[in-house]
């Protein structure tokens, strides 16, 4: 009886982690630094959900993409997009068997964390002017504080006319500021005591954005005044206007290389940037299918998907309804539920990569790391399974089997965030399989999630777009 081989045995039978960087030849290696060029212009350009839109349509128009309301008829190779208030962006490129046969999709979000003004957001205190803020989504608000943050959105004014505001971009541009205590006046309890720093509060987070006054000894809030007359000069803007503005503070710091070898990036926005850029490069450059390929950028993850910007809202309803009219002549909701009876997506969102400085806080074996590839998740949710969806186990073997056969799909398997109890966070997963969907989550791992600069790996980056792009083909 001839002797076992171990080795052999452990490499045929155990699950391996693989280093996306140390598998990868040469010019697999190139093409994940090229690639990476085109996210960081594309993260430089979308730092709100309405510029991801904005930028995402103009990349899909110089591929051949058609606006979908000016079509009268679609047919297989046949690319169209369709726009919901700005927020929301969805791709189809239509497939060679009729929609009813279901679609292959992919839906990431585009929205961040950041801060957004109150309503009646101006006031001036100690002669100086600021602007109050809340905040968007899960944050530590300590990390907010003395950073250069820019002003981005749009106001409408009383005329009607909408005006566009980016302020704090450019060199040449002022930027505005958190203040934060000084250490000298910031230490609590008696001399050689432990010193504990003072929390940062919500109603901390408020922007310096001026302290020169008016001349007239007349007006009670002076440098306000000279704030306002700014905005009225430069923009024909009120203080009433700010009410229903839809301004965003949000770092002022450009995507940039990290590391002596450049292999991961820094930047604002990451989540879930990095799974929407993937995304939608992928079905960009995809092959026409059997089945008809979706994106769908979604808004509002952040605080729950819903509005009607939101994954949970209905117009996914509409978008595919409409698809379906266009290409099999029926719109009715009883067939649009059939449809999504018979297709697959991938809730394409980041995930907690394993920080060494942070080990205790995650279970290393179910963790992912960065530079391992497309963290594949077969649940998330918080606690042990509470307000999750999970994939079928037939769905991820099928998932597992198709990146098996493509060398350069470097993936990897984990299950939720963080340890039991501990950790944990949810995705837009549940709302397609509320539709009946197959759906698995399958993203990007990052360090410094929701913080004002998040880091990836290009290496992960690049497995995302691959793994998308063969998903949707196939």
């Amino acid at each position: 009886m001839p002797k076992t081989n171990y080795k052999d045995l452990e490499k045929k039978l155990t699950m391996q982690k693989r280093n996306a960087w140390e598998v990868w030849d040469e010019k697999t290696k190139q093409s994940a630094f090229k690639f990476s060029e085109g996210y960081k212009k594309f993260l430089n350009k979308s730092k709100t959900e309405r510029e991801a839109v904005s930028s995402s349509i103009e990349l899909a128009r110089q591929s051949g993409f058609k606006d979908m309301a000016a079509v009268k008829s679609l047919k297989a190779g046949d690319k169209v997009y369709a726009v919901n208030r700005d927020k929301n962006l969805f791709l189809a490129k239509i497939g060679k068997k009729p929609l009813g046969r279901g679609f292959n999709m992919v839906m990431p979000h585009i929205d961040s964390p950041h801060l957004d003004l109150k309503v009646v957001p101006l006031y001036e205190d100690e002669s100086l002017a600021f602007l109050k803020t809340h905040y968007y989504g899960g944050i530590k608000k300590y990390q907010w504080p003395t950073i250069a943050l820019a002003l981005h959105g749009q106001v409408y004014l009383e005329n009607g006319k909408k005006v566009e505001i980016n302020i704090g971009e450019k060199d040449s541009d002022p930027i505005f500021m958190i203040t934060d205590l000084l250490p000298h006046i910031d230490r609590h309890g008696a001399p050689g005591a432990k010193v504990e720093l003072r929390d940062v509060q919500g109603e901390d987070l408020n922007l310096v954005v001026g302290s020169i006054p008016v001349k007239d000894e007349k007006v009670k809030e002076k440098v306000k005044l000279a704030i306002l007359e700014y905005l009225w000069n430069e923009y024909g803007m009120k203080e009433i206007d700010l009410a229903s503005a839809e301004l965003h503070a949000v770092p002022c710091e450009k995507a940039r290389d990290l590391g002596f070898d450049r292999s991961l990036i820094s930047a604002f926005g990451q989540d879930d940037l990095i799974c929407a850029y993937a995304a939608l490069m992928s079905i960009i450059e995809s092959k026409v299918g059997e089945k008809t390929q979706i994106l769908a950028m979604v808004d509002r993850e952040e605080i729950g998907s819903a509005g009607n910007t939101g994954a949970n809202s209905y117009y996914l309803e509409t978008f595919v309804s409409d698809l379906s009219e266009l290409v099999d002549g029926e719109d009715d909701l009883d067939h649009v539920y059939k449809i999504f009876a018979k297709s697959q997506a991938i809730s394409a969102d980041v995930t907690a990569g394993l920080d060494p400085d942070y080990k205790d806080a995650f279970d290393v074996r179910n963790a992912c790391r960065l530079g391992f590839g497309l963290a594949i998740e077969k649940y998330t949710g918080h606690g042990g399974k509470y307000s999750t969806s999970e994939a079928s186990g037939k769905f991820l073997r099928g998932l597992i089997t198709l990146y098996n056969k493509n060398k350069d799909i470097i993936y990897q398997l984990a299950g939720g965030m963080g340890k039991i109890d501990k950790g944990g966070g949810g995705t837009i997963a549940k709302y397609l399989a509320n539709r009946n969907m197959e759906v698995i989550d399958a993203g990007v791992p990052l360090f410094n999630m929701h913080a004002p600069l998040e880091i990836s790996s290009k290496a992960d980056l690049y497995c995302a777009y691959l793994a998308y792009k063969t998903f949707i083909e196939n």
